[in-house]
């Protein structure tokens, strides 16, 4: 059960294909299609959704009245609480409501970082003991060579764009950087889901490339040819992106906030803000260390968040669940 077509959820569904006859069910809004819902629960053995969200509130709760087991993962805007950007369900309302129903009745919870396990049980009334932590695995298209080699003066941010994304993701800051390093070149690639990349566009110097939509193939050529890879979020439950660019070498700038720290690890350069200065600056520390640094943050996930991980813990947390 998801609610968009992520790259994370693409994963774990390869994964769960592995091992199980899967049905998906898909729902961008917060009716369902009880047509299509309900023939799909009547032919599971269990459900695994991603998000405590719209989608899967009727998923869940039936799964929990027909007493089916379910693997709820959670862990980003369902479970953060930040009403100074207006980001997350649990500043309360029914979305708040809606989202701790569906935790109370899944069978189990996961969620992809140990950051993320902290933040549900100071935002909701679910301890951590409830919480199963299993961290994203990235999948490795990449070489040694790729971190190796020679790198562009080339800052790049990869995103969806629309209004809650500019200071979540740290977008515009991204972009008001750009103008205290002209001599370098910012990308930010990521579909145009609203208007707001007319403010993007408004305050851009002409080293701003706001590139849109790019086929994974250009994607990955950005990775490799950037120096930077630029993500000033002010809340990640991991941060899959910054993930990516560091298998290809790129040496990560981030806050030293929510999952980021977890990720990087010694890899990142941390902004002290996401003041235009403070984010320039990082980006310019990050340009200026060596290839080393990109070998080190190619190896940081490399090591540490390989696919094999997430795919060993989540067969294990579905089985255990499921298979009972």
């Amino acid at each position: 059960m998801h609610s968009r077509k992520a790259s994370f959820v693409a994963i774990d569904r390869e994964i769960l294909a592995e091992r199980y006859e899967l049905v998906d069910y898909y729902q961008p809004g917060r009716w369902p299609d009880l047509r299509r819902l309900l023939p799909a629960l009547a032919r599971c053995d269990g459900v695994v959704a991603w998000f405590a969200s719209w989608h899967s509130f009727f998923p869940i709760t039936l799964a929990w009245l027909t007493r089916r087991p379910s693997v709820q993962i959670v862990g980003g805007f369902d479970t953060a609480n930040m009403p100074d950007i207006g980001f997350g369900y649990q500043q309360g309302g029914l979305r708040r409501w809606a989202s701790r129903w569906i935790m109370a009745r899944a069978t189990r919870l996961v969620t992809n970082s140990e950051y993320s396990r902290s933040e549900i049980a100071a935002n909701t009334p679910f301890g951590a003991e409830r919480v199963t932590v299993l961290h994203h695995g990235v999948p490795d298209p990449f070489t040694d060579a790729d971190a190796a080699a020679p790198r562009e003066r080339l800052a790049l941010n990869v995103g969806a764009i629309d209004a809650g994304t500019l200071l979540q993701k740290g977008q515009l800051p991204f972009v008001e950087a750009a103008r205290l390093l002209p001599d370098v070149r910012f990308v930010l690639a990521g579909k145009w889901l609203d208007d707001s990349v007319d403010r993007l566009r408004a305050i851009a110097p002409p080293n701003v490339e706001l590139a849109g939509w790019v086929s994974d193939a250009e994607l990955h050529d950005l990775y490799r040819r950037a120096s930077a890879y630029v993500q000033v979020s002010r809340h990640e439950g991991f941060g899959l992106a910054v993930a990516e660019a560091m298998l290809a070498g790129c040496v990560p700038v981030v806050r030293d906030v929510t999952a980021m720290p977890e990720v990087v690890g010694e890899a990142g350069v941390f902004a002290a803000s996401q003041s235009p200065e403070d984010v320039a600056a990082a980006i310019a520390a990050a340009l200026d260390r060596g290839p080393d640094a990109h070998l080190a943050a190619r190896a940081r996930i490399r090591d540490t968040f390989p696919l094999s991980i997430r795919r060993e813990g989540l067969l294990d947390v579905v089985g255990e669940t499921v298979d009972r």
